[in-house]
């Protein structure tokens, strides 16, 4: 059994063929799309968060709504970039949005990629430390909220407050019992995977990582999940961790699929660059009849060591479009490798 959600990146744009053509299309859509989700059987709706583009960018206010008009399929992000956070406020908003959704959210955050604009993060105030790099700063503010996500009073009360006070220092409200746990980290290196076993997060690995030793991109996820894992082990933590990977698979069900998909049938993994220094490997998408995709992804190491796996959707084509692809590999491609 494995879990299976959708990853939105949330587009929209004012173009004749697509369903998203403002920004409300898309927020709509996207909780449509998640109660939709829930009622087919899939596990998770998660959305990409992006700043200064025509993308999803404040997460929480969707999450939140999606909490609250389902029951039982488990939210989140894949990532929010933590240089742009204020991690005592996003403590708030997230103890806030888990409450709503009864414990359902799964938060991933990372340091950042690449963004539309440069150094986006100085214009929503933020600056690194003497000595920091925008990456460590990402980090620390990941530290930070993960600190404060326990729970654990740290402010000094008002001797006249407003209203009355418990005793003690204060903590941030709502505190969320439970969430710290369903806290994941962004890896694109094997170095970050293992520094997010270190802390106790769950490990996000997506359609990309950086090359670190030229071998296929599944095998490089595979060993980065398993440096993940040992990691975790050595640290000693009390609970088992979970380990997502993103693909975009689409299974060639009706000349609609082929239309839209049949082109990328047969693409193999690609190199490139998302920083001026580092390399880096995109994972090959999957497009097949069912049969053939059964196959194909049962020789994915990377997928047989993660207990969820996020797939990546084209939400400008439109809710019941998405529900079709979605239905497709539950029905025709999830029983025959077991994940079902």
């Amino acid at each position: 059994m494995k879990k299976i959600g959708f990853l939105s990146f949330g587009h929209w744009s004012n173009h004749p063929n697509y369903k998203t053509r403002t920004a409300s299309d898309t927020l709509l859509q996207s909780i449509d799309l998640a109660i939709a989700a829930e009622e087919i059987g899939l596990d998770g709706a998660y959305f990409r968060v992006h700043h200064f583009a025509a993308q999803l960018a404040s997460p929480f206010p969707l999450l939140s709504a999606i909490g609250a008009k389902t029951s039982k399929i488990e939210i989140g992000t894949g990532v929010i970039d933590m240089r742009y956070e204020n991690p005592l406020y996003m403590v708030e908003d997230a103890g806030a949005a888990d409450l709503i959704s009864a414990g359902r959210l799964q938060l991933g955050i990372s340091r950042g990629s690449p963004e539309q604009v440069i150094d986006g993060w100085r214009y929503f105030g933020y600056e690194p430390a003497e000595g920091e790099t925008d990456a460590d700063m990402g980090r620390r503010k990941a530290l930070e909220f993960l600190e404060r996500l326990k729970g654990v009073g740290f402010a000094q009360p008002n001797p006249y407050p407003m209203f009355p006070n418990p005793p003690g220092l204060l903590r941030l409200e709502p505190h969320s019992e439970g969430l710290r746990e369903r806290i994941w980290w962004g890896a694109a290196s094997n170095a970050t995977a293992v520094w997010a076993a270190e802390n106790g997060m769950n490990l996000q690995s997506s359609t990309l990582k950086y090359d670190e030793g030229g071998k296929p991109f599944h095998i490089q996820q595979a060993e980065q999940i398993r440096l993940y894992k040992e990691a975790w082990k050595k640290a000693g933590h009390q609970r088992e961790p979970r380990v997502s990977v993103s693909r975009s698979i689409f299974a060639l069900v009706n000349d609609q699929d082929k239309y839209y998909f049949g082109q990328e049938a047969g693409r193999v993994d690609k190199i490139g660059f998302i920083e001026q220094d580092k390399r880096a490997i995109f994972g090959r998408s999957y497009v097949a009849t069912p049969d053939r995709l059964i196959n194909e992804l049962a020789q994915d190491e990377a997928i047989q060591e993660a207990d969820t796996l996020l797939l990546t959707i084209p939400n400008t084509l439109g809710v019941d479009y998405n529900v079709h692809v979605l239905s497709s590999i539950l029905e025709h491609v999830a029983p025959g490798l077991g994940w079902r």
